[in-house]
């Protein structure tokens, strides 16, 4: 039976100088697929490892539904974890690496049996029991050690950046596998990752993770279409989000000598700011002829990447600005273009404090709740 997983104010440090983990406050709800994401050492994995009882808070509690486990060694959690580096047994075969936590538990032979064969069905290894590690492909075998880790059915499943040492096809392959396994499980899923397409294609909610601190928690789509602040809008989305500096100016707002109308509406979200930064994400870009409306540039790099082009488009003050347009578009290397741009799409930021002003200078725009 699933539980939910609560942490309250969780901070950790190592010596006196190193904060690895700050005033993290987080509540996982039963059976649900929460991600911590972020660059190295933004603090994602010290925070999996506090939940396992593998490292103690220096300040704060964790709880599993109503129980404080804060103090509570890993054995005494209920927990199960799959880490980057596989580590499977490699004299034993499929069925006694699956097994191998049953049998230290003391269980019955015949429940042993019944667990792994039922654990390798959902995992499509019925076929592999017999086979030991060394036959098997990169992706069976992390179907293993994620099978040695269902096995336990544990009310928490954590998992540390399992799919990292995999190649781009398997781990295509492999997020379909725990997607699936999920919707089957009765356990709550805490998921480490530093790829955001993981992140925000298999889970529930994420945690932005930066310095420590969880800068963003929500829903994958909340934190792309709104994100709470610089950082969190360029980590997440590919390729990341083009930041610019940008002026208010009477009536609107000039963007790389571009100027465009603020809704009056728009004008209250800036709370009076003169210099703000501008994000607009390459995808919201368009590339236009010369005398369009816009902000006028010239094709540094076209990047054929199949069905889009990534184009970096040089602009008069040297900042150099990607776009994703169809391939084969027209404006090869060195053309005269126009960076064309909706209103909606245009995201302004504090340019001191980074947070989100408002997205969008429109009518229909929204100010930031987050």
């Amino acid at each position: 039976m699933a539980v939910a997983v609560r942490l309250e104010r969780v901070h950790k440090r190592f010596g006196r100088r190193v904060v690895a983990v700050e005033d993290v406050s987080v509540e996982i709800g039963e059976r649900e697929f929460f991600t911590f994401v972020g660059p190295s050492g933004c603090g994602k994995t010290t925070t999996l490892r506090m939940i396992a009882g593998l490292e103690t808070p220096s300040a704060g509690r964790i709880y599993f539904g109503d129980r404080d486990v804060t103090e509570l060694p890993p054995q005494k959690r209920d927990i199960a974890m799959v880490f980057q580096d596989i580590a499977l047994f490699p004299y034993m075969t499929v069925a006694q690496n699956i097994g191998y936590p049953l049998r230290i538990a003391g269980l019955p032979r015949a429940k042993i049996a019944d667990k792994v064969a039922r654990v390798a069905d959902i995992l499509g290894l019925t076929e592999k029991l017999d086979a030991k590690p060394a036959q098997l492909s990169g992706g069976q075998q992390q179907r293993v050690a994620i099978g040695r880790a269902i096995a336990k059915e544990p009310k928490v499943l954590l998992m540390d950046e399992p799919l990292s040492a995999l190649d781009a096809r398997l781990r295509v392959e492999m997020r379909t596998e725990i997607l699936r396994l999920h919707r089957e499980l009765a356990s709550t899923i805490v998921y480490v990752t530093h790829d955001q397409v993981e992140a925000m294609t298999m889970s529930t909610r994420v945690a932005v993770m930066e310095g420590g601190r969880a800068l963003q928690i929500d829903p994958p789509r909340t934190v792309f279409n709104r994100p709470r602040n610089v950082t969190v809008a360029t980590f997440i989305g590919t390729p990341a989000m083009n930041v610019v500096p940008a002026t208010i100016v009477e009536g609107g707002l000039e963007i790389l000598g571009y100027r465009m109308p603020i809704h009056g509406d728009r004008r209250q979200a800036l709370h009076g700011a003169k210099q703000v930064e501008v994000g607009i994400r390459p995808q919201a870009l368009r590339l236009l002829p010369p005398g369009s409306a816009g902000v006028a540039g010239r094709v540094f790099l076209r990047e054929p990447l199949g069905l889009e082009d990534e184009v970096l488009v040089q602009v008069a003050s040297g900042e150099r600005i990607k776009a994703v347009t169809a391939s084969g578009e027209q404006f090869a290397e060195g053309a005269s273009v126009v960076l064309g741009f909706a209103a909606r799409d245009v995201y302004v930021f504090h340019p001191e404090s980074k947070e989100t002003l408002c997205h969008g200078v429109d009518a229909a725009a929204q100010t930031s709740s987050v």
